[in-house]
């Protein structure tokens, strides 16, 4: 404990009750079990996705918990529709957290690349984020807020091919991650980044659907070496990712700031 604050218990330090938090990407997947997650710590949520039917469900899945989300349709390739989501939203339902989580899981061979392809990913990958770190700063910069963004493992050490523009963007995000931390440190703001691996989602598990059925045997081979160099021996699910984030936002990661967290089971590190 520090000799120089007072003892805060463990459940105040976990306990959101009174903040929002903004998820993009939130109709499935690691998005979705971030909403679960924050709505069971107290945290009013925001959810964004292009997936309407899918938001829906979540919030009266959530409804059904006891808790209530507001929900939005927004287009993160198009940076005209995250501007207006902001301009609409009013300053007493500002989000205190902001987790950029919204990507495109984008397979080509890199000289079949066109620039169609390489700006749709870049777009929702990396310059959604971009814009909306942009517009939550400006509308909160007197009073200081939480972002945590998520990148990948592959940002760090690709291990299959035709991934050059999806990690590309994914680096970005970490680079972006770390001159917002030290730009905006002194003006309250704790910014962080989260690397998943190794976690079940629906665009992993069509993967290896698509690799067995179609047997391919280059898909076979890269799962198998995958998951040899994973130190906990097993794939992880999208709530030991939202646990994470969880702490990140909570007051427990009040010195944390700039870090590259990677929630991996061990790869980057085997």
């Amino acid at each position: 404990m520090s000799q120089d604050s007072d003892f805060i218990s463990t459940n105040a330090l976990l306990n959101l009750e009174g903040q929002r938090v903004l998820i993009t990407g939130a109709a499935s997947g690691i998005g979705e079990a971030m909403a679960i997650r924050f709505a069971d710590a107290g945290a009013e949520c925001i959810l964004l996705d292009i997936d309407q039917s899918g938001l829906q469900a979540l919030a009266a899945q959530l409804r059904e918990q006891g808790s209530e989300a507001a929900i939005a349709q927004v287009d993160l390739e198009r940076k005209s529709q995250i501007d207006e989501f902001w301009t609409a939203l009013r300053d007493e339902d500002l989000p205190d957290i902001l987790i950029n989580n919204a990507g495109v899981y984008a397979l080509k061979d890199y000289l079949d690349i066109d620039k169609t392809f390489l700006d749709t990913t870049l777009s929702v990958n990396l310059e959604s984020i971009f814009w909306m770190c942009q517009n939550f700063i400006k509308r909160r910069l007197r009073t200081g807020g939480v972002i945590i963004n998520v990148s990948t493992i592959e940002a760090i050490l690709p291990f299959k091919k035709d991934l050059v523009a999806y990690g590309t963007s994914k680096a970005g995000v970490i680079a972006l991650t770390r001159g917002l931390a030290r730009d905006y440190g002194p003006h309250g703001f704790r910014i962080n980044v989260i690397l998943p691996g190794a976690i079940k989602t629906p665009s992993t598990k069509r993967l290896m659907k698509m690799a067995i059925q179609k047997f391919k045997v280059d898909l076979i081979k890269t799962g198998y070496d995958f998951q040899t160099r994973l130190a906990l021996s097993r794939w992880g699910v999208p709530d030991e990712v939202a646990r994470v984030a969880l702490f990140l936002a909570s007051d427990l990661a009040v010195y944390v700031q700039g870090a590259v967290l990677p929630v991996d089971g061990g790869f980057l590190s085997s």
